[in-house]
């Protein structure tokens, strides 16, 4: 290991890199991905002296880089670094970029390029890499060419925690620095004397006064609020209201469901919780949770009695279709509650935004004049449906899709992370995750809801963090299996409970199913591929589930270090059936 200072000074890029690397150091950054290439090794070369305060993991591909980086940013509340070469490489971010945007992740990407007189020349491994990312980033721009001059050291340090400070303010999300480098790349003497550089830097203490300008994860904005948001007069009068807890990642998930269940107890309006709220999952704060919303709406007759006047949405809307299509019919007064400065109304219905956090809203007591019998009427259907659900999983025995997500909502150890693929995971999450007092610490990504880099950012939520569990099917897993490339830079344990139906479960509920040809080979897409062998190849361990009682006792505990495939093997077509019998059957004879 070089020592920093004297590297610092070899040559001009190694300079700019070390004032680039410091400054992000002092503002606080803890982890720095760094993707193999020639163009980046100024900035390769000053993370890897940063250590041990900031953590530099090299990572082969860079998509999966992208989505291990954006997995650690989801679980520390921090900015991660993304370093890569010139050309095609940082293209491969793309799909983070656009998840961290959406689901507003502070990450900061920085993109080394080629000087401008070697663009749009057909020099090798050059594209225009300006706005490569196009509206996404929260701000972008293009460092100046590195320069032996105090004045714009200073500009350099001045961008640097601009950047930082834009990737969590006044949204979270991504910023792209792209960063040209002359030759020589390598820490080699470049005929400059920068002696009376450091001298100088040393003097006025360069560094001096660099902080944080943000507030530190896992540190509520809302707990500091001198002003908190008094309840609307309408609200309180109003006795046919729910509160709908949204798609949420909070940082202090206890005192955000907290804060939700206060507003519900003051008003005395229902829950209704998605599978992906934390809300779920400390089910004891919130008398008025409703989990099988979407089951008791696909009852004709109690969506029509159920019909609220107001709705208070908190955070993003949940997946579930049914909810959202009665919503759009019964056409309620609406609010959403959320910090951020997006529409979070795809609904496009009487709504109203308010900037806030639901943990600023005002306490107040509960007003209980109000009639209950709107709340009952919910709590009934919930109490209904949920022995239904739980009498009819508890009887199979056989591996069918649907029951994983129902059992794992009541065996994990408390506190785990889990991160939920997309596709029928998420889905079944929101039907049959069971209301628990574990504290399980649910991720996804569901910014822009894709498969891209399923398992990287389930390792990247799981590196250093207790031991965690991933719920995937096959198609996301083959996906992004580059990601365990990463197993041997991995500190910590991921389980991966593996729903292998051979093929797109997601698809066989969607009409295009009955069309068959083309389905199989185009929506289908069976790959046919032995776990076995795949994990093999990896050196990761895999087992295969042949009950639920071997599934139960490999959750609980969970080991402490590495990566295994807990296979559950099952029918694609068989699955799809039982839903599209069950779904309904749930609710179809409760009476409330």
């Amino acid at each position: 290991m070089f020592d920093l200072i004297p590297i610092a000074y070899r040559n001009v890029n190694q300079l700019w890199a070390y004032i680039l690397t410091e400054t992000l150091k002092r503002l606080g950054l803890t982890c720095a991905i760094i993707c193999p290439g020639s163009r980046s090794t100024p900035l390769a070369i000053a993370f890897a002296q940063q250590a041990p305060e900031i953590e530099t993991i090299s990572i082969l591909d860079e998509r999966s880089a992208a989505f291990f980086a954006l997995g650690q940013a989801k679980t520390t509340g921090r900015p991660v670094v993304l370093v890569c070469t010139s050309g095609t490489a940082g293209a491969n971010f793309y799909s983070a970029v656009i998840e961290a945007s959406y689901s507003r992740v502070p990450l900061l990407i920085l993109t080394t390029d080629r000087p401008p007189e070697l663009r749009d020349c057909h020099s090798g491994q050059t594209v225009d890499q300006l706005r490569l990312y196009g509206n996404y980033p929260n701000w972008q721009t293009e460092l100046a060419l590195p320069c032996a001059d105090l004045g714009m050291l200073a500009y350099l340090r001045q961008t640097v925690i601009h950047s930082w400070e834009r990737a969590q303010t006044p949204t979270k999300g991504p910023v792209h620095l792209n960063i040209p480098f002359r030759d020589p790349l390598a820490p080699l003497p470049d005929g400059n004397d920068l002696s009376y550089l450091r001298s100088q830097l040393e003097a006025e203490d360069f560094f001096a006064g660099i902080a944080n300008p943000c507030p530190m994860p896992h540190t509520s904005t809302a707990l500091s609020t001198s002003s908190p948001y008094p309840i609307p007069k309408e609200w309180k009068e109003c006795d046919r209201g729910i509160i709908i807890a949204g798609v949420a990642q909070p940082s202090q998930p206890e005192e955000y469901c907290k804060a939700i269940a206060q507003l519900s107890q003051i008003l005395q309006w229902p829950v209704l919780a998605e599978g992906l709220s934390p809300v779920r999952n400390y089910a004891e704060l919130n008398p008025y949770l409703i989990s099988t919303y979407d089951l008791i709406l696909r009852n004709q007759q109690l969506a029509k009695q159920l019909a609220p006047e107001m709705v208070i949405q908190v955070g993003e809307m949940p997946t579930s279709k049914e909810l959202r299509t009665w919503i759009a019919a019964t056409q309620p007064r609406r609010w959403v509650i959320d910090p951020s400065d997006q529409n979070l109304d795809p609904l496009h219905g009487r709504t109203t935004h308010l900037r806030i956090s639901v943990e600023e809203i005002k306490v107040e007591e509960a007003n209980l004049s109000l009639s209950s019998d709107y709340g009952k009427q919910w709590r009934d259907a919930e109490t209904k449906v949920k022995l239904v659900v739980d009498q009819t999983m508890g009887k199979i025995d056989e591996i069918i899709e649907s029951k994983a997500a129902w059992l794992i909502s009541q065996i994990l150890p408390p506190g785990t992370p889990l991160f939920i693929a997309n596709s029928m995971p998420v889905r079944d999450v929101e039907y049959f995750w069971k209301p628990n007092n574990l504290g399980v610490r649910s991720h996804f990504n569901r910014g822009a809801n894709g498969i891209d880099g399923t398992l990287s950012t389930a390792l990247g939520i799981a590196h250093r963090q207790q031991s965690s569990v991933m719920l995937t099917g096959d198609l996301a897993l083959l996906h992004d299996t580059n990601g365990f490339l990463i197993r041997n830079k991995f500190v910590g344990h991921l389980t991966i409970v593996l729903i292998n139906n051979n093929g797109g479960g997601i698809f066989e509920m969607l009409p295009i199913a009955k069309f068959d040809p083309p389905f199989e080979e185009f929506f289908g897409t069976p790959q046919d591929i032995n776990f076995v062998q795949l994990c093999a190849t990896y050196n990761v361990q895999h087992e295969l589930i042949i009950s639920w009682q071997q599934l139960q006792q490999k959750l609980n505990p969970l080991p402490t270090q590495g990566i295994r495939v807990l296979e559950v093997q099952t029918n694609r077509k068989k699955d799809a059936k039982w839903r599209q019998y069950n779904l309904r059957r749930f609710a179809a004879d409760i009476v409330i």
